[in-house]
């Protein structure tokens, strides 16, 4: 007996629905009117037998069965996507969908891109940053690059590097620098971690002096308000090798503290596969050869 074709329309029209939590929304995305978007969504839930929104004054929230079809459906829509680019291009590589913490993104991953496409031209290299917060099967992520001590509920972690902090400065601030106590009278910029500056003073002997500076939430904001002499930063001296290198950067001081350490995560319900290994090996690898 052949099978029920799927509702392709109302599980788009769903997708589309969850993502705005809103049928207006959800009709402009899809270019239909806002009574399709609903009667597609209606039909799937009588088709289900079950609820998947609850209708509120001002939009939409999901129910528990709608939470759960969302990350299944998004996944599929996703590979369905890249299957039919693939086949449409003649192409015979192979997709990797990989999500990133913003400062392993910008600072490390993509200026060497282009390396990892000469070694491995059969894979499709896909990147989505994110804050160090992604669900990756909701968000249709092969494997993604977080920050952290390697805790993960769902998630098979690897270590890829460690992340170890040293103060980072323009040229300009550096000249003033010879000793650890210089760092007392200069503006200190800090992260929304509290405790990295405190933990580097006491590394190096000294109390911690009064910090006044704005606190940045990102790694890469604070590092352009440092490339600015605006202060010194604390930061991985490894994410930002390349502004070291041209100039852009000093790092003063040799003194360092142990902050975490970046790991590759899979989820646990997905067996690995020859391109997550070959992106694996392959991080691992580069940042062996890069110093620490």
């Amino acid at each position: 007996m052949p099978s029920t074709p799927l509702p392709l329309n109302a599980l788009h029209a769903f997708a589309a629905s969850a993502r705005h939590l809103n049928f207006t929304k959800a009709a402009g995305e899809l270019c239909v009117t806002q009574g399709a978007v609903s009667h597609q969504v209606r039909s799937l839930e009588a088709r289900l037998g079950v609820k998947l929104f609850t209708r509120l004054p001002r939009g939409l929230a999901m129910t528990d069965e709608g939470a759960a079809l969302l990350p299944g459906l998004t996944q599929s829509f996703d590979r369905i996507g890249q299957l039919l680019e693939q086949i449409q291009g003649g192409l015979a590589r192979q997709p990797l969908t990989v999500g990133a913490v913003t400062t392993f993104a910008v600072g490390w991953l993509l200026p060497r891109l282009a390396d990892f496409e000469a070694e491995h031209p059969h894979i499709e290299l896909r990147v989505r940053t994110h804050n160090n917060k992604a669900d990756m099967l909701a968000e249709g992520l092969d494997c993604s690059i977080h920050f952290g001590d390697g805790a993960w509920p769902g998630a098979e972690a690897t270590k890829i590097c460690a992340a170890q902090l040293s103060p980072l400065c323009s040229p300009r601030l550096a000249h003033g620098i010879r000793q650890p106590s210089d760092l007392a009278r200069l503006p200190l910029l800090r992260s929304y971690r509290a405790d990295e500056w405190p933990r580097w003073f006491a590394a190096a002997g000294l109390e911690e002096p009064p910090i006044r500076q704005a606190i940045f939430d990102s790694s890469l904001a604070m590092i352009a308000a440092a490339e600015r002499s605006l202060g010194v930063a604390l930061a991985p001296p490894r994410m930002f090798s390349f502004e070291l290198e041209r100039g852009r950067l000093v790092q003063p001081l040799p003194v360092s503290i142990d902050a975490g350490a970046y790991f590759l995560l899979r989820p646990r319900t997905r067996r690995s596969s020859e391109t997550h290994d070959a992106f694996l090996t392959w991080c691992v690898d580069a940042l062996a050869a890069q110093p620490a």
